[in-house]
């Protein structure tokens, strides 16, 4: 690793606790403006406040959400999406460039990938252009790998999540974001496989804030290293104190019981 990608991935990951808490805020260019992104700046300042370690957004995004005042916060721009109607938006396609990103300032990149879906082997192509190119530049590249088409069943399923992580570790991306298998074992068992940080996605709001606390403390039990949360963080009442009470978790290595105690979640 050049010293470049050194310096950018210390401002994603913490030093201490080599975990990190991304906040995502991408979803308007597939699902338009969305409860807790009205005013991208506004809940940057609140995750950052909380301690979040990184935003993630689309570059057109970049300027409405720097703040040029409060907390410091890092920066991933997210390099490919599709709108919700599109005739496929499983099929994700590049919509910016790892050096264009690097002109906006990022301290990171990421892109998706749907591994199974009837585009795959596009995505794959995708993938190792931009994985050339963050390579070149010294840019950390974060792959969003989720097991996702006709063919999956069960998003969850640690078979499919599984071939998922091992398809971003191969590609050579410096961390992974996945979905959570639902148990300790047969994801510390991925986990373990493979070299980079794996990270879970929280998707859709969960029912309970019990809930997504255990998933949390569950996936680091099993190694992994933090989380990629969006709506269950900007489209919660506080998120600010979301945030605070996820850390504790994720980098103060707090039990489910603590956090939600001193936190009084419910």
């Amino acid at each position: 690793m050049n010293i470049g990608k050194n310096i950018r991935i210390e401002r994603i990951i913490n030093r201490k606790s080599k975990r990190t808490i991304i906040i995502p805020m991408d979803h308007g260019l597939t699902m338009g403006t969305i409860k807790g992104l009205e005013n991208v700046a506004k809940m940057i300042e609140k995750v950052a406040l909380g301690g979040a370690s990184a935003v993630l957004m689309h570059s057109g995004m970049v300027g409405a959400g720097h703040r040029r005042y409060g907390s410091d916060i890092g920066l991933i721009i997210h390099l490919s999406g599709a709108t919700s109607l599109a005739p496929d938006p499983d099929r994700k396609i590049l919509v910016c460039s790892v050096e264009r990103a690097l002109k906006m300032g990022a301290d990171g990149v990421s892109i998706h990938i749907n591994i199974g879906a009837e585009e795959e082997p596009e995505m794959l192509q995708d993938a190792s252009k931009v994985v050339e190119s963050a390579r070149e530049w010294g840019i950390p590249l974060i792959a969003m790998m989720y097991p996702r088409g006709k063919k999956i069943k069960d998003e969850n399923d640690p078979e499919v999540v599984n071939i998922a992580v091992r398809a971003g570790a191969e590609l050579g991306a410096d961390i992974v974001k996945t979905n959570y298998t639902g148990d300790i074992d047969s994801f510390k068992y991925i986990v373990k496989s493979v070299h980079i940080p794996i990270i879970i996605a929280g998707g859709p709001k969960m029912d309970t804030i019990p809930d997504l606390i255990h998933m949390v403390y569950d996936s680091i039990q099993a190694g992994g290293a933090g989380v990629a949360f969006g709506r269950n963080i900007f489209q919660s009442q506080d998120p600010t104190k979301m945030v605070r009470a996820i850390s504790k978790i994720v980098h103060d290595n707090f039990t489910v019981e603590e956090v939600l105690k001193e936190y009084k979640l419910n």
